[in-house]
């Protein structure tokens, strides 16, 4: 079966300054044709003045100049977003860490991480399904740093969970029971990278999970690549991790 959808996709759009392009040559060649029959039927006692048809000419160069900047600017735009892609392609088959919420529970686990400025008084965990329902609640950590979640896949009431996406809400307080900033990530294998709406995306799990590159913080070599073959393996582990452009 064809898909239709990937088909239109391969067509090149029709861009807005191509279609502002060609109503002002249609305009314009309309407005010659007045012009040239007001003149020739002009009358020769009282002949029109050209003021006005001089100021019109100019008007018309002047939206023509600012239609061609358009294009230019289109252009340039098209080409930012081509190497945004190309520049993700190479996250395919590495592990990247994004600064998301949202995690994979694959396996019978998920996995976060989450961050506090400074020392809380008490931190509760809260997991929520892709409706938002909350399915599980735990303790964390209150201590100042980084610290990891990981989720078993079970409710409250220890039913496992099926696999999806999730998303972990920290609340965090401090002694005066007021709420502290935190970050969350998450570092997930990258399985595919695609365009919509002019920004880079990338995808999990073959596309269970799609967040824009912009969210990707570092990308490194995935721990579960194997050495290539008719290759030795010296037992020394490298490590290829490069900061992703925001």
């Amino acid at each position: 079966m064809t898909d239709v959808s990937a088909a239109a996709q391969t067509q090149q759009p029709q861009t807005q300054s191509k279609l502002a392009t060609a109503g002002l040559a249609d305009n314009f060649d309309t407005f010659l044709t007045l012009l040239t029959e007001q003149l020739k039927n002009q009358d020769p006692l009282n002949p029109m003045e050209s003021e006005q048809f001089v100021q019109q000419l100019v008007q018309f160069s002047s939206v023509e100049q600012q239609i061609a900047s358009n294009e230019s600017l289109e252009a340039l735009l098209a080409l930012q977003q081509s190497d945004a892609q190309l520049t993700s392609l190479q996250f395919i088959g590495k592990d990247a860490t994004v600064n998301t919420t949202y995690s994979l529970l694959k396996d019978g686990e998920a996995k976060w991480e989450y961050g506090l400025p400074q020392e809380a008084q008490s931190v509760e965990l809260l997991i929520t399904d892709e409706n938002g329902k909350q399915v599980r609640r735990l303790d964390g950590d209150t201590s100042e740093g980084v610290h990891d979640v990981v989720w078993d896949g079970k409710d409250e009431a220890g039913n496992t969970m099926p696999a999806g996406v999730y998303q972990l809400e920290v609340v965090a307080k401090d002694a005066d029971d007021v709420i502290l900033d935190y970050a969350v990530r998450v570092t997930h294998r990258v399985t595919g990278v695609e365009m919509s709406g002019g920004q880079a995306q990338v995808s999990f799990a073959n596309g269970e999970l799609v967040l824009p590159a912009s969210l990707v913080t570092s990308v490194r070599e995935s721990q579960g690549q194997t050495a290539p073959p008719n290759t030795t393996d010296t037992g020394d582990e490298t490590e290829d991790e490069s900061q992703a452009a925001a």
